[in-house]
């Protein structure tokens, strides 16, 4: 950890035993660690994209989103458990610093998730560079698909560009 700078903790798994996706992040920004909720920034548009796809209004309140998520069979993480970042970009975390998430444990818990979906390309890169998945992979048929990043700071590509490609995600 470099010195002055605060080690940053994740949220906990959103999820069903029953779940068949996964949408992973790389790691909350500033506003959503501060809100304590996943994609509280106003400009992220994740809700949006989830509103239009699984009809989960974006200003319901937060707790009945997650819930709704859950009855869509959709589980919600973040590869990252902690790590030192200043700021909310994903190119700022701090390699040395990343811890990730018990990814072995989630699926043990929810064994019917087949669709993994990365919100982004650092989600992704991390999970493949920093997850173990031979420890927990052997006969999985899991499938895994990076998306487009609905972060604001990801601006090469319209709402209507990244729903479009986002539309996978319902199986």
């Amino acid at each position: 950890m470099m010195r002055g700078q605060a080690l940053l903790t994740g949220f906990n798994c959103v999820a069903d035993p029953s779940a068949k996706i996964l949408i992973l992040g790389s790691m909350p920004g500033i506003k959503s660690i501060e809100e304590q909720q996943y994609y509280a920034h106003p400009r992220n548009a994740f809700w949006k994209i989830i509103e239009s796809i699984f009809k989960i209004p974006h200003d319901e309140k937060y707790q009945r989103r997650l819930e709704m998520l859950k009855q869509q069979r959709v589980a919600l993480w973040d590869v990252v458990h902690q790590c030192v970042r200043p700021g909310s970009l994903d190119a700022d975390i701090q390699p040395s610093s990343v811890q990730v998430n018990d990814f072995k444990a989630l699926f043990e818990y929810a064994p019917a998730i087949e669709v993994v979906f990365f919100n982004g390309a650092k989600a992704a890169e991390l999970y493949k560079k920093m997850v173990k998945v031979e420890d927990f992979e052997l006969n999985s048929k899991r499938r895994y698909v990076q998306l487009p990043s609905t972060s604001p700071a990801h601006a090469a590509m319209t709402l209507a560009q990244k729903l479009a490609i986002w539309q996978q995600i319902k199986v």
